[in-house]
């Protein structure tokens, strides 16, 4: 069994690779053995892999599955006591990997961890997807330590200490193999966005602790697949959203949360074709609370089995408050203030 395989799922990705896997490769060698799952890309991926980083293992897959399943694709033929999910469009580091490896290797109660993320483009600036750890408000919407909605904070060290979280960003997610397998692996009818919070979510209710570990940092570009205003990533945020939110709300929370979020949701959607005019975006909120709607019942078990595994009740990286209360009527626009 390997210690630790560092696994980045591609598709069509060669320009990133070409770009950023000689960081991963230079900084991670002697710790973990470094893997390439293909989910069919239709670009030279493979040839240019095989051509330029023959050290990389190479994992084809006979189909894009997407991030979620493809993940688990992928990990089901790797055995390793650590797995780290990682995008190909990250930038690591010198010694990276050390303090996550050691924190994992003391702390057993802990099943994942997540270094800071940086951007790319401003170092000096936290990454939108996953900052420095994950949090969930009452409502299932999704914070960071250095990122709130598309406010994002300038580092300056403010949240340079290890702390629990609730969710650690997929894009660059060590875990156990253990648990990972043990809370089900990601759900591969996501295909893609919310995953990662759904997996951690899970293992949190568990009772498995989360960990943002800033000692490691890593820079990201971000929106590498998907821009941001993509139609289609407006659609699985919020299916995968309220999907995540009726699979793992406790009883006493899942109906008044779903009311709200009735309300929310196209409260949202009129506000992006009246005030942005953004008529992609109106359709495809619509469509994810349909689309939501009916395949509801499908996760009916999924919900039954992880109310019935349930070990923390309250979780305390899950908050109380509303965080669109806090942002748009406070006035509270970083972590620090909330």
């Amino acid at each position: 069994m390997e210690k630790l395989a560092i696994v980045i799922l591609n598709w069509n990705g060669a320009k990133m690779l070409q770009q950023y896997l000689p960081s991963v490769l230079q900084y991670s060698r002697e710790e973990a053995t470094v893997y390439v799952a293909d989910n069919a890309s239709s670009d030279n991926s493979l040839e240019m892999l095989r051509t330029r980083f023959p050290e990389v293992r190479i994992i084809t897959l006979e189909k894009n599955w997407g991030f979620a399943e493809g993940y688990n694709k992928a990990l089901a033929q790797i055995d390793a006591e650590y797995y780290l999910l990682l995008n190909s469009d990250i930038e690591v580091t010198h010694h990276w990997l050390t303090p996550m490896i050691e924190f994992l290797d003391a702390y057993a109660d802990v099943a994942a961890c997540q270094p800071k993320l940086l951007s790319i483009f401003d170092k000096d600036y936290f990454e939108y997807a996953g900052a420095s750890g994950g949090f969930l408000d009452r409502f299932g919407y999704p914070f960071c330590r250095g990122r709130i909605f598309e406010t994002v904070e300038r580092d300056n060290g403010q949240y340079d200490y290890a702390t629990d979280i609730l969710w650690a960003t997929g894009a660059a997610l060590m875990i156990r193999a253990r648990d990972y397998w043990n809370a089900g692996g990601l759900d591969g009818r996501f295909f893609a966005h919310n995953e990662e919070i759904d997996l951690c979510w899970r293992l949190r209710i568990l009772g498995r602790r989360i960990v943002c570990l800033p000692e490691s940092y890593v820079y990201h570009v971000g929106g590498g697949t998907l821009p941001k205003s993509n139609p289609m990533k407006t659609f699985l945020n919020f299916r995968n959203n309220l999907t995540m939110l009726y699979k793992c709300l406790p009883d006493e929370e899942l109906k008044p949360v779903m009311r709200w979020r009735w309300w929310l949701d196209y409260l949202a959607a009129w506000e992006m074709l009246i005030l942005k005019h953004n008529l992609g975006d109106f359709k495809a909120i619509f469509r994810a609370r349909h689309a939501f709607r009916r395949w509801k019942k499908d996760f009916a078990d999924d919900r039954r089995k992880i109310q019935e595994s349930r070990v923390a009740e309250k979780i305390p990286e899950q908050k109380s408050f509303s965080l669109l209360w806090q942002y748009y009527v406070k006035g509270k626009k970083t972590f620090a203030d909330l």
